[in-house]
């Protein structure tokens, strides 16, 4: 399979999909590639690193799994070979000898060496409109945690037309100490509370190295199910739901595992959305598929796959996005009202704009007003009639300051009456709610002006 290999591109448009589907399937591998320098770890793995992860890169191409989250990319000050890649940084690493012979699409770049790297990457066959690395405000010097800056990473992708799913990679803190625990409790919340600020309303997969097992004494990793509902895969699909008890023995893994009913470090969760449900229909342990020709292990850890299934929902939809990924997330889809209350249609719409567009508005019949941008440009509204509906939206881009922002809005009703705000461009996006349905919310991102914006459709 032969395909062009751009790294990290990030949409800044919105571009209509050629076959929007209503229901689709993808897969997913996590993997601890054990890339730290020789000298820092050399992990038991036989055979030197650049080879090894030629080889894993050269596996990644051929099964092909839709998104993969590595962690332990990093610098060897002895890998001083350039990629065959051309789109690589400048620095010479493991990252590059895994792109070397992998050919997803879409991967992001390296953040550098030891002690400049997270160590965290992802390869994708779907591109992303965002992509944000975090590093953990806590760690703990043992293990080696603190010669890194671990932490996490968070990527919105496209999945198909006005289906979003954000996925995120971590690395948490290493060991078993007492300052260990503490590190990776602390990663953990602020895990948490990234997702409740950035992920709002959003499908959420978060997979990678947690350090964690449930048997452990103190399990920090759990507050993603019991605090944010997530459901772990390894629980549901293969412990039938339940829960292995915190202490109890261990049922420890060997490489490759000899089950999948023994617990490791590397955990995949999700949750859904409002929007778009997702649910995980298979999972495995995929040390057998990353061997070295000799039939060694091509890394200390053991890799999983989940095989996922998304659908849209009917009652409500997004749109595609249009603009750049600068501001503040945000989306008003879990607090519109259900189509059978009646009280989602606006009654009114209300845009501020002049060389840009500066806000947009909706007010419900229920009296609740969703209001996103800043408070410049000039005020214009447009009062709906009982039977009016707002259908069609046109939105249009510009450059302000090197970034991509929202210039120009028009809002058609169900009545062909029209509200505009903003300077138009020659850039610009259309969006229409599907027969029968309306517009009934914003998504995006914003700061005093509209950065990235899209709509939530539903039901007249």
């Amino acid at each position: 399979m032969t395909r062009t290999t751009p790294v990290v591109l990030l949409a800044s448009v919105a571009l209509p999909l050629a076959f929007a589907a209503n229901t689709g399937s993808f897969d997913v591998l996590t993997f601890n590639v054990a890339g730290l320098p020789s000298i820092l770890s050399g992990n038991d793995v036989p055979g030197d690193k650049e080879t090894n992860s030629r080889g894993i890169g050269s596996k990644f191409a051929e099964y092909d799994y839709d998104v993969i989250h590595v962690q332990e990319v990093c610098t060897d000050k002895t890998a001083a070979r350039a990629s065959t890649n051309t789109n690589s940084l400048k620095d010479f690493n493991y990252h590059a000898y895994i792109y070397e012979t992998d050919d997803h699409p879409y991967r992001t770049a390296t953040s550098g060496g030891v002690p400049f790297g997270s160590g965290l990457n992802t390869l994708s066959n779907f591109n992303w409109i965002s992509y944000d690395r975090i590093k953990w405000d806590s760690c703990y010097l043992n293990d080696g945690d603190c010669l890194t800056p671990k932490g996490f990473t968070a990527m919105r992708a496209q999945i198909d037309e006005g289906v979003y799913i954000d996925f995120y990679n971590l690395h948490a803190d290493a060991g078993s100490e007492s300052g260990d625990v503490l590190a990776r409790q602390a990663g953990i919340v602020q895990l948490i509370n990234y997702i409740e600020a950035n992920s709002i309303g959003n499908a959420v997969v978060v997979f990678g190295d947690t350090n964690d097992r449930y048997t452990n004494a103190e399990v920090p990793v759990s507050m993603l199910t019991t605090q944010l509902g997530f459901k772990d895969t390894w629980v549901e699909l293969i412990k039938g739901g339940v829960t292995p008890i915190s202490g109890a023995p261990a049922d420890p893994c060997g490489k490759p595992a000899a089950s999948n009913q023994c617990e490791i470090v590397d955990k995949v969760l999700y949750r859904g959305s409002r929007a778009i449900s997702l649910s995980a229909s298979g999972w495995n342990y995929e040390t057998s598929k990353f061997l070295q020709p000799d039939g060694n292990i091509l890394s200390d850890h053991n890799p999983i796959t989940v095989d996922f299934s998304w659908s849209r929902s009917n009652t409500i939809r997004l749109s595609d996005l249009s603009g750049g990924p600068h501001g503040n997330w945000f989306n008003d889809l879990d607090s519109i009202p259900s189509s059978s209350s009646g009280t989602n249609k606006p009654s009114k719409i209300s845009f501020r704009g002049a060389n840009r567009l500066d806000s947009v508005s909706l007010t419900l019949t229920s009296g609740t007003t969703y209001t996103h941008g800043g408070t410049g440009g000039s005020l214009v509204e447009l009062t709906l009639e009982a039977s009016e509906y707002w259908t069609q939206a046109k939105l249009c881009r510009g450059q302000k300051n090197d970034h991509t922002r929202n210039f120009y809005i028009l809002a058609t009703t169900s009545s062909g009456r029209t509200l505009s705000s903003g300077t138009s461009t020659g850039d610009c996006s259309s969006f229409a709610a599907p027969d029968g349905w309306q517009i009934v919310g914003f998504q995006g991102r914003d700061g005093d002006e509209l950065d990235l914006l899209g709509f939530i459709y539903a039901p007249q």
